[in-house]
């Protein structure tokens, strides 16, 4: 990977196997054993903040970016800022938006409202909070999209986690919003977009470099826009071992970085 960039495993990919304490170990030794030395935390079952670090910390898996309760963000920020903080994690993350407050002018600001300053707090704290995008985002409001409405209206503290199927699934190209968030951005989903013939053309996640998303120029805009992670994620491997779909990612992103890097 370049230099400047850690390939990182999305554990929302495997979260049907993180549901346990014994299943949790299990996927830090795979991706592990895979090449991984980051992960996002995402959709896991019960465990002790503790026992999340020595497990982390037995495989040699750092923790990039959680996507973390909102509620808890609201209510009990500082006890996830220690928590975050003993994992050396120093991006917390909103996975999506509620749905209350996405279908109107005044929900939107409402959010926005919120969000800036739990960022603030972040911020002061020596960490990022992070917004994860959908393709919802990408339906306009008042004339001007979702997405583009938060990036003009949130702080600068607020920072963004661009997911290219969803931006491509809203109509939009990945790369022109990784360079738009420029300075706002540590970690990027890298998710593939496959379009199949499955009774019906329908678009379909992949893994990376089997879909038609331009992960070469995505990879140039993460460079530009000063990102440090990029965190594969595959939400729906359709039968395939999704442990193998996360290392055919990780070897496939790696070949994109690899090409850029030899051009340079």
């Amino acid at each position: 990977m370049l230099p400047e960039i850690t390939v990182a495993a999305q554990l929302y990919t495997v979260h049907n196997f993180t549901q346990t304490i014994e299943g949790i170990e299990n996927t830090f030794k795979r991706i592990s054993e895979d090449g991984y030395i980051s992960a996002q935390v995402s959709g896991f079952g019960p465990i002790e903040p503790e026992h999340l670090r020595d497990i982390a910390q037995q495989y040699g898996v750092g923790i990039c970016v959680t996507h973390s309760p909102f509620d808890r963000m609201q209510s009990d920020l500082d006890t996830m800022i220690a928590e975050h903080k003993m994992w050396n994690c120093p991006n917390m993350g909103v996975g999506s938006m509620p749905l209350e407050y996405r279908d109107s002018a005044e929900g939107l600001k409402k959010f926005i409202s919120i969000i800036n300053p739990i960022a603030e707090r972040l911020e002061a704290a020596g960490m990022k909070f992070t917004y994860h995008n959908h393709h919802f985002e990408f339906a306009k409001i008042d004339g001007k999209s979702i997405m583009d409405i938060l990036i003009e209206n949130t702080v600068p503290a607020v920072n963004f986690v661009i997911d290219t199927y969803w931006v491509q699934a809203g109509g939009a190209n990945p790369a022109d919003y990784i360079r738009k968030v420029k300075g706002r951005m540590s970690v990027c989903h890298y998710k593939d977009m496959q379009i199949v013939n499955d009774n019906g053309i329908q678009q379909r996640f992949a893994p990376i470099g089997v879909g038609n998303i331009d992960f070469a120029e995505c990879t140039r805009a993460c460079v530009d826009a000063g990102v440090k992670y990029i965190a594969i994620e595959q939400d729906d491997c359709y039968g395939e071992d999704p442990y193998a779909c996360l290392a055919l990612s990780r070897k496939n992103t790696n070949a994109f970085a690899k090409g850029i890097a030899n051009a340079r």
